[in-house]
């Protein structure tokens, strides 16, 4: 991790930061220790609100986008490709100095590290912990310019961005839920984890929609997800979805809930939106979900709701409906 390579780069691997000036650090894991970075001097660029909101509580300086110029910056890198490169490219025009990059073999650092090789000089690397730590000294701010990249339109008529889920076209799982959603869906509608917004985009086809509220934690997909959902009745959130509270309880709740942290599936996550669902729902309340097969939220959604009924699937696929959310006694 980097925390494991930071160290072994400034004590005698040649890292050294400016001695002033803000230092840049782009989507750093929040339970990274970053004492190799003055605290005073760092700052946080993340667009995902959990990490973001974790960040603040540690007394950094937090951004969800860069805000000027930097002394240095060091890129934390994302698992997708593009949005990796993007990262880069952003942090090279910004910076009046050294650029780190920093990230894990499973997460493409050594593709990362060789396409940079064939262009700069690259100094490093330090290898650590399953991972590499490099770095380049004051780039030309347009020397990876072909690299940037944000939200675009697709052929599907849809905004996405690289490292946004689903950012090639409309998730399969998705697709499937919408076409299984009723006539009639209440009043106050939530898109729990909405993404860009296609399931938003469906539910305010239904009849007797007053609001949907698009509840989503990455910054970028909630940007995405005001230009495809234009419609006055839709109100954006960037908020975590386990614990975001409305102003009013929720008639329906629709979502596709998220269930990876890495590579690695972690069910928990889906299972933390399914209780934050019953929490948000009126007594009366409903609940339309769809989930990967093999992940288990039978067992959480029988706990929170006291109708349950999986209401169709296929090989890939289940769709549940559950209403009535459990009150717990005080």
């Amino acid at each position: 991790m980097l925390d494991s390579r930071l160290p072994l780069a400034l004590d005698g691997g040649g890292l050294n930061w400016p001695e002033e000036g803000k230092i840049a650090v782009f989507a750093p894991s929040a339970d990274l220790d970053l004492d190799g970075i003055p605290q005073e001097r760092a700052e946080i660029i993340h667009d995902f609100y959990p990490a973001y909101a974790a960040w603040r509580a540690r007394d950094y300086n937090v951004a969800v986008t860069p805000d000027g110029r930097y002394a240095a910056a060091l890129v934390c890198l994302p698992r997708a490709k593009v949005e990796a490169r993007a990262m880069i490219a952003m942090a090279c025009a910004l910076s009046d100095g050294i650029v780190v990059i920093d990230g894990q073999k499973t997460d493409g650092v050594e593709g990362i590290l060789k396409a940079m090789r064939s262009r700069v000089t690259v100094h490093g690397p330090v290898t650590k912990a399953h991972g590499k730590l490099f770095w380049i000294e004051e780039p030309a701010a347009d020397q990876f310019a072909d690299w940037a990249s944000g939200p675009e339109l697709t052929e599907g008529g849809f905004w996405t961005a690289p490292g946004v889920f689903s950012a090639d076209g409309v998730d399969l799982a998705s697709a499937l839920l919408a076409d299984a959603l009723p006539a009639k869906m209440g009043k106050q509608v939530c898109d729990l984890g909405a993404g860009w917004g296609y399931l938003s985009a469906h539910v305010l086809q239904r009849e007797g929609v007053e609001a949907v509220h698009l509840v989503e934690a990455n910054h970028v997909a909630l940007e995405c997800a005001r230009r495809n959902v234009t419609d006055p009745r839709a109100a954006f959130h960037w908020a975590d979805g386990t614990d975001w509270e409305p102003a009013h309880k929720i008639d329906t709740v629709v979502m596709n809930p998220p269930f990876h942290v890495g590579r690695a599936a972690e069910p928990q996550i889906g299972q933390a939106f399914v209780a934050s669902a019953a929490r948000l729902l009126t007594p009366q309340g409903h609940l339309w979900m769809v989930a990967n097969r093999h992940l288990p939220y039978e067992a959480e959604l029988n706990t929170r709701f006291i109708q349950v009924d999986e209401i169709g699937s296929d090989a890939r696929f289940k769709l549940f409906h559950a209403s009535r959310p459990i009150r717990k006694r005080r």
